[in-house]
C-alpha cells in the first residue's frame, strides 16, 4: 500500500466559513493534518472535538487546536477566513478597515512560522484582503492568492444551466473582476461543448443579464435570509484545496495582485488562472471585448476609489 502523501492544511479563523471548510475537507480526505487556528481556544478545541467524533467516517486526517502561531509551521496552505462578516445591508467593501487590520496582524506572524506555504485569502472585502496580504507576506509571485470569483462563476453557471437544461459542469462561462458588485461576465469567449455561449436559442442578451445579476444579488438573498453563506463557498474551497494538493494544474478563476495584464497593475482582482501544487502558476491571457475590457477597468478603478478612502 502506497504511503499517503503529507498535506498539513491550517485554517486561519473559525467562523462559520472556516468551520464549514474543515468540515468538507475532511469528509473529502484533503488533508493528513489540518490545523484548527482561533484567537479563542476553547472555541478551537470544541470545533475540533466535534469534528472528531466523525473520524471514523472520513479518512484519517490530525486535528489540532491551536492558538499558538508556532503550530502552523510546516504547513502547506493557509486558508485565511478570519473577519467580520456581512451583515444584512452591508456590501463587502464595508468590511474594509476592520478586516484589515486583522491581516495586517496575523499574516505577518503566519508567515514568520510558514515562510513556505501557500496563502489562500478569503475573508471579504477579497481582493482588498487579497492585495495586503500579498504586499505583507512577499512571497513569490502566485503563492499568495484569494478564492476570487470561483464562487460567482459557480452560480453564474448554475442560472444559465437551469435555462438551458445543461449541467453547470458543462458550461465554460467566467464570472471576472471584483467579488463584490463591479464584477461581470466573460460572454465573448463562454462555450458550450465548444460553441458560443450565444449560439443556443435559449441564451439571449437580456438572458445572461438576468443570470449576471442574479449572481450579484445571491450572497445578499442568502444573507437577509439566513444570516451568512457558507455552504457555498466551502465548496468552492474544496474545489481549490484538492486542485493544490493534487497539481491539478485546472483552470480556476482566483484573485491575484496583476502585473500589467490588461493594463492593470498593483491591484488584485480575478482572472482564470492556471492552479497547482505552488500557487497560481500562470494567469491566463483570455481575449476579453472592449466592453469586458472596460468592465475589467471599472472595477479595477471603483477598488482604488476604496483603497484612495482608507
Amino acid at each position: 500500500m502506497l504511503k499517503r502523501e503529507t498535506f498539513k492544511v491550517a485554517i486561519v479563523g473559525l467562523g462559520k466559513v472556516g468551520v464549514t471548510t474543515a468540515y468538507a475537507l475532511l469528509l473529502r480526505g484533503l488533508a493528513t493534518e489540518l490545523v484548527l487556528f482561533s484567537r479563542e481556544l476553547a472555541k478551537a478545541e470544541g470545533e475540533k472535538a466535534d469534528l472528531e467524533h466523525g473520524a471514523p467516517f472520513y479518512p484519517h486526517t490530525t486535528i489540532t487546536a491551536t492558538d499558538k502561531f508556532e503550530d502552523l509551521v510546516g504547513t502547506d496552505l493557509v486558508i485565511f477566513t478570519a473577519g467580520a462578516g456581512q451583515k444584512p445591508g452591508q456590501t463587502r467593501l464595508d468590511l474594509t478597515k476592520g478586516n484589515c487590520a486583522i491581516v495586517e496582524k496575523i499574516i505577518p506572524k503566519i508567515v514568520r512560522e510558514a515562510p513556505q506555504t501557500l496563502v489562500l485569502m478569503v475573508a471579504n472585502p477579497l481582493d482588498i484582503m487579497t492585495l495586503r496580504a500579498t504586499e505583507l507576506a512577499k512571497l513569490a509571485p502566485g503563492r499568495v492568492f484569494g478564492s476570487g470569483t470561483l464562487l460567482d462563476t459557480a452560480r453564474f453557471r448554475l442560472h444559465l444551466s437551469k435555462a438551458i437544461k445543461i449541467s453547470a459542469k458543462s458550461i465554460h462561462a467566467y464570472i471576472l473582476g471584483e467579488h463584490g458588485d463591479s464584477s461581470f461576465a466573460s460572454v465573448s469567449s463562454a462555450s458550450i461543448g465548444g460553441k458560443p455561449l450565444l449560439s443556443f436559442p435559449e441564451m439571449s442578451p437580456d438572458h445572461i443579464k438576468w443570470a449576471v445579476e442574479e449572481t450579484r444579488k445571491d450572497a445578499y438573498k442568502i444573507i437577509s435570509g439566513k444570516g451568512a453563506t457558507h455552504y457555498g463557498i466551502a465548496s468552492a474551497l474544496t474545489h481549490i484545496v484538492e486542485t493544490i494538493m493534487r497539481d491539478g494544474q485546472k483552470v480556476v478563476p482566483l484573485s491575484s495582485v496583476l502585473t500589467g495584464q490588461y493594463g492593470l497593475n498593483n491591484i488584485a482582482l480575478s482572472l482564470p488562472c492556471i492552479l497547482g501544487r505552488n500557487g497560481i502558476e500562470r494567469v491566463i491571457d483570455l481575449p476579453l471585448s472592449q466592453g469586458e475590457t472596460a468592465a475589467l477597468a471599472a472595477s479595477a478603478s471603483a477598488l482604488r476609489s476604496h483603497l484612495d478612502e482608507m
